[in-house]
């Protein structure tokens, strides 16, 4: 095709207003976030895999009960695939990827965003055997803790423990409907057969956890001490929510409004939002229906949703008439002693999203202590994400791996321990704790994107191995900063470099096990004065490009023979095509 030889030179007249430099590095804090991810999979590595010192892991999950539950992520510094707080943490992949899709691509990261969410789904859906089956967590927190061993080397129980109509769990069925509604929305615009088998199981778990009723961890006891579970309203809720969303069904949104006031959506009022309360989340999607006039019969009701999500906003920036969130004298949100972050982070993601909500309606915040404009929602939300990066009383970035200065000591065994390509031979349960756990020199592979516990309610931080509370990190923790840095890099991108890259996918297809993409790139000038002789560099670039010349250097490319200038607002476009994330594209050069 013709359009796939040479670029298509469009004039544009377009107006760039300046923007604030950034005073931290969202796009490198976001590419460490998707680190994180790819050292928490278990199953079988991708060979693309960019954490070198991981190997395979749990080959056998599932065996001993006759299913293939290979794959997933572990939940934090330990080896349990734990249900709940996966499947929040999907849900949370998929609405930042949702809300913030164009800053994701435009950031060259939207391949390692649909990968994040897809080592989730697809587990989820392996482990979603019948309609009224879910297996919903592999390995028990107790034997698990009493090791301190390598993934790859693990010696302890493997146990699966499964939910059924005899054995129910309405909370975490609930919220892996919501994790495989959300994904499908994320999914649809790039591959949308996978994006309606997402939405078949969620759409089953949904009628499975409604009809069957019950609290997943009187199901599955181990999971008690651990992942309690305060109910499964919540959940319910948050899954019809997010099917109503996937769906445009009227039956999810009447689901919603006719359980508000039995399932507490418009009865709590909550100044929290985490894998275990899902109200303030609820409450805000609601609000965008309303505020978008999608009521109609159901407004009443809706505008009773939005009133609990105001509440949360007000909380949050201090206006609610006394009832706010505890911040710490750093600024930090404070909910509790353990992993203390994952609440910071939840919140930071919702007041960003709500304050984009209320931009788009423009709508103010009718606070008890007074009128609030949606950007201070959104200076609340940068508050937060500053002060993970470094902007606190240590000056420590608790984000590992970004910035001078971060916790070396980090609750987490892979971390902790030599890595299998370096130190072939095993270590067994009680030598890991003698020999890595208790050493005094920091961890040998840096877990970079974890986001660890963080400081106490007066910005107190030890890093000590031993610290779990504060040293080790999470999934739920980490789930909502692919969103927060997203909006927070798109917002803060400078307009001193004078060529931009537009990043999408244009199709998709499979090929056996294989998913291949076909991306194109627009390239914009984006200043006043004419471009010439540019070359860019393409990293991770694995299959075929058109539209661009190869120059003799390696991975370097320029425009083709007959573009010889890019005048000042004009573009062009190449095109490539490759299974796996999208490559990385920069400027090496220009005239």
């Amino acid at each position: 095709m013709r359009s796939l030889s040479f670029c298509i030179f469009i004039f544009l007249v377009a107006f760039k207003a300046a923007a604030v430099a950034a005073e931290y590095n969202y796009d490198e804090a976001l590419d460490k976030t998707f680190l994180f991810f790819e050292a928490q999979r278990s199953g079988k590595l991708q060979e693309n895999q960019r954490v070198k010192w991981r190997g395979d892991s749990g080959l056998k999950d599932g065996s001993l009960q006759g299913v293939d539950l290979v794959g997933g992520y572990y939940d934090a510094g330990d080896h349990v695939k734990f249900g709940l707080p996966a499947a929040f943490t999907v849900t949370m992949l998929a609405w930042g990827t949702i809300e913030y899709r164009k800053e994701i691509t435009e950031l060259n990261q939207m391949g390692h965003a649909l990968w994040a969410i897809r080592w989730g789904t697809d587990y989820f859906m392996k482990a979603h055997t019948q309609p009224n089956v879910l297996w919903a967590q592999v390995g028990d927190g107790d034997s698990d803790h009493y090791c301190w061993e390598r993934a790859e080397d693990m010696t302890t129980p493997r146990e699966a423990f499964k939910l059924d109509q005899y054995h129910p769990g309405s909370d975490l069925a609930g919220e892996t409907a919501a994790a495989l509604a959300a994904s499908a929305i994320a999914f649809k615009p790039y591959n949308s057969s996978y994006s309606e088998l997402l939405l078949l199981h969620a759409k089953q778990l949904f009628s499975f956890a409604d009809r069957f009723r019950g609290l997943y961890d009187d199901s599955i006891k181990c999971a008690k001490q651990f992942y309690t579970s305060s109910g499964y309203s919540d959940d319910l809720l948050w899954a019809a929510t997010w099917l109503y969303r996937a769906t445009n069904e009227e039956y999810y949104l009447k689901y919603v409004v006719d359980n508000a006031e039995y399932m507490g959506g418009t009865g709590w009022a909550v100044k929290e939002f985490s894998w275990d309360n899902k109200y303030a989340g609820v409450q805000i999607l609601l609000s965008k229906v309303l505020m978008k006039g999608r009521g109609g019969a159901y407004t009443a009701t809706l505008k009773q949703y939005k009133a609990k999500a105001d509440y949360f906003a007000c909380a949050c920036v201090q206006k609610n008439a006394g009832y706010n969130v505890h911040l710490t004298p750093g600024g930090l949100m404070y909910v509790r002693e353990w992993n203390n972050m994952q609440y910071a982070s939840a919140a930071a993601f919702l007041l960003a999203v709500y304050s984009d909500y209320l931009s788009a309606a423009n709508a103010k915040l009718n606070c008890p202590d007074g009128q609030i404009q949606p950007q201070q929602l959104f200076d609340f939300a940068k508050s937060q994400a500053d002060y993970i990066l470094g902007k606190n009383p240590n000056s420590m970035s608790y984000l590992v791996g970004y910035g001078p200065k971060y916790p070396v000591h980090v609750h987490h065994r892979g971390s902790s321990m030599a890595s299998v390509y370096n130190l072939h031979s095993p270590v067994g349960c009680v030598q890991g704790f003698e020999t890595w756990y208790r050493r005094n020199e920091g961890n040998p592979n840096v877990l970079h994107g974890a986001l660890v516990g963080g400081p106490d309610q007066n910005d107190k931080f030890i890093d000590d191995r031993s610290n779990y509370e504060q040293t080790e990190p999470t999934l739920t923790a980490c789930a909502p900063l692919v969103g927060l840095f997203s909006k927070l890099q798109g917002s803060s991108k400078t307009s001193e470099n004078p060529v931009e890259f537009l990043h999408s996918i244009a199709s998709t297809w499979n090929v056996g096990e294989t998913t291949y993409y076909k991306h194109k790139v627009i390239i914009k000038n984006t200043s006043q004065k004419p471009i010439t002789d540019l070359k860019v560099a393409i990293e991770n670039l694995s299959g075929s490009l058109w539209g661009l010349s190869p120059t003799s250097e390696n991975r370097t490319y320029q425009l083709p023979p007959w573009l010889k200038v890019l005048k000042p607002g004009s573009q062009c476009t190449f095109v490539y095509v490759q299974g796996g994330p999208q490559a990385k594209v920069s400027v090496l050069s220009y005239n």
